[in-house]
């Protein structure tokens, strides 16, 4: 398995497919939270800043078996945006998540970025344990149904983040749908 730091033709709809396909079997999201994943990772894709932002996808024999984003467009008022942390089916289990968490990280780090965030919702309890097990700490429980379905919201913070401005849900969108998960 190999990580790939940046686009790849087809990582989008790859990305995507895994969202919606592990979310509607898991929780029961459906096409509003897939439309939303699609337009969100799609943006972030166009406006990607090396240096600022990076995408991590994990790739093996021409098949994209995970991803995660950090989005530093907000930096400064938020913190780093942890996104799009998935793995395959197939992969799930086998410590993949492990290691595209661990590139996010050390991207941080090199960047100087002492706070990140991530919103998420309860019923994912492997990745919840990923995100502590790198520092994040659990700052906000809400009831939403913004994803489509009502479930409690979880915003995860890492380091200096629980003192920045509200983190956005969705880039630039508060009470945008779509786990960053």
């Amino acid at each position: 398995m190999n990580l790939h730091l940046g686009y790849l033709p087809g990582c989008i709809g790859r990305v995507v497919e895994m969202h919606a396909t592990y979310y509607a079997r898991a929780v029961g999201f459906g096409a509003p939270f897939e439309a939303k994943v699609a337009a969100e990772l799609a943006q972030f894709c166009r406006h990607f800043e090396a240096g600022r932002d990076g995408l991590w996808l994990a790739e093996d024999a021409g098949v994209i078996h995970g991803s995660v984003a950090i989005d530093g467009s907000h930096y400064q008022a938020s913190g780093a945006h942890l996104r799009w942390f998935i793995t395959s089916d197939a992969m799930r289990g086998k410590g993949l998540g492990a290691q595209l968490l661990g590139a996010a990280m050390a991207f941080c780090q090199a960047q100087g970025y002492r706070k990140a965030y991530l919103w998420t919702f309860d019923e994912l309890h492997a990745a919840r344990h990923l995100y502590e097990k790198f520092g994040f700490k659990l700052a906000r429980m809400q009831r939403g149904s913004q994803w489509g379905k009502e479930v409690n919201e979880q915003l995860f913070t890492f380091g200096d983040a629980s003192t920045a401005t509200d983190p956005p849900m969705g880039r630039g969108n508060r009470r945008a749908t779509g786990a960053d998960s």
